[in-house]
């Protein structure tokens, strides 16, 4: 029995070790991601006055709609942290409820950018135009794929939790994917400041 009980805790152990270490291995491609976004920006930032004689910032960006956006992220973020505490307190059902409102704010967010794309390109704004409208366009648009990326994910962890419930291994991805969703967050702070905000300004 003793032997057993051993057993089963040095597989615990083992498993527990498992999760720190994808946890710590994700945080690594965050930061090979973050030298993305920094590529991303400092091309930006190169490229946002060459303007071709065409639009800039002033001309196209909608700060209040950008808001609503921002709104959509920001608060997608914070339901996000009220189902990782549903799954540490082992509450399934909490766990997808706020897995589903986070997924419909992440939603709403990517169908308001690709309508902002849709009107831009739409009256002749499109990222051939000029070195600007291309910077941002590929600024912007790597954004959207990293949160659109992670809606797929987590629509894959809520059908996971439905099907083998809040195990171990469940817990581990959730926990990576908090890290990935709040890490976009804070990108697209980054994008409202340096991109819209001083845009308009």
């Amino acid at each position: 029995m003793t032997s057993l009980n051993q057993a089963l805790g040095h597989d615990g152990h083992a498993h527990h070790d498992s999760g720190e270490q994808k946890v710590l291995g994700f945080w690594f491609y965050l930061m090979t991601d973050c030298i993305l976004f920094a590529t991303a920006f400092a091309s930006y930032a190169v490229l946002y006055r060459n303007t071709a004689g065409g639009v800039s910032g002033k001309d196209i960006f909608e700060l209040p709609y950008v808001l609503l956006e921002t709104a959509a992220l920001l608060l997608s973020s914070i339901t996000y942290g009220f189902a990782m505490i549903a799954g540490h307190q082992g509450h399934k059902r909490g766990v997808l409820a706020w897995l589903a409102v986070t997924f419909l704010f992440g939603a709403a967010f990517i169908g308001m950018e690709v309508n902002e794309f849709h009107h831009l390109i739409a009256e002749g704004n499109g990222p051939n135009v000029s070195a600007f409208l291309s910077s941002f366009f590929g600024l912007v648009g790597l954004h959207g794929l990293h949160v659109t990326a992670g809606l797929l994910w987590m629509a894959v962890m809520m059908f996971e939790v439905i099907k083998t419930g809040l195990t171990g291994r469940a817990l581990t991805r959730l926990n990576c994917l908090s890290l990935f969703w709040h890490f976009l967050d804070i990108v697209w702070i980054c994008v409202f400041t340096v991109v819209y905000l001083k845009g308009v300004l």
